[in-house]
């Protein structure tokens, strides 16, 4: 069985979480307080030295994989059904683009050890961090949401009519950007494809708060 290295508060492993779901793939998840320090406990070092979460065993004997986008890329070629990206190159360049819109340039930006050094070396208060993830949030998604308006590509997900890679980057932003106060009043492809993720209990079993180890309220 495969065994995912997350936290309940993570968004990259949120992200891998839900495609294991799609794919239909049974794992198990060990928890890595990356709130309490456990990612640089040498026993974690030597599964990611990177010291973030996620990592994926595989089962297979090899290294765990690393960095959630090259998981979801390996779990895409290993088991390629259902599929997570389109079959023609020019859509799969497509919702590759929208992902790493949501992945690599708006989710680092509100990491843990980001919000940790605004505070540390620049003095922001709570209430400045979450101002500053709300901006970056707010940004990434207003890109992708011009996207989806101009392309004009037809289906009620990020592409087509079915779920795919730039959907699930999209859920967890979007969770995040609500839990900080933004609306989705101005981003309505947005909203209608929150709105199915919310439906599809592979994607809202997955959430931040449904996790072990979440707070209560």
């Amino acid at each position: 069985m495969m065994i995912l290295h997350g936290h309940w508060r993570s968004l990259a492993a949120m992200r891998v979480r839900i495609a294991l779901a799609l794919k239909g793939i049974a794992y198990r998840e060990v928890s890595v307080d990356i709130l309490g320090g456990a990612q640089f406990d040498p026993a974690y070092l030597a599964v990611n030295p990177q010291a973030v979460v996620p990592a994926l065993e595989t089962g297979d004997g090899g290294p765990p994989l690393f960095q959630s986008l090259a998981i979801l890329e390996w779990l895409e070629e290993t088991h390629p059904t259902p599929a997570l990206l389109p079959a023609d190159p020019r859509g799969r360049a497509r919702v590759r683009g929208l992902a790493q819109i949501l992945a690599a340039d708006t989710h680092p930006l509100l990491v843990p050890r980001i919000r940790e050094r605004l505070g540390s070396q620049f003095g922001a208060d709570e209430a400045a961090i979450a101002a500053w993830s709300r901006e970056w949030m707010a940004r990434g998604l207003g890109a992708v949401e011009e996207r989806i308006a101009r392309d004009g590509i037809s289906g009620a997900w990020c592409h087509g009519d079915a779920p795919g890679m730039a959907d699930l980057c999209l859920y967890g932003v979007v969770g995040g950007y609500k839990q900080r106060g933004g609306t989705l009043d101005a981003l309505p492809n947005i909203a209608r494809i929150a709105a199915l993720c919310d439906a599809d209990e592979r994607f809202a079993a997955a959430q931040p708060m449904r996790q072990p180890g979440a707070p209560k309220a």
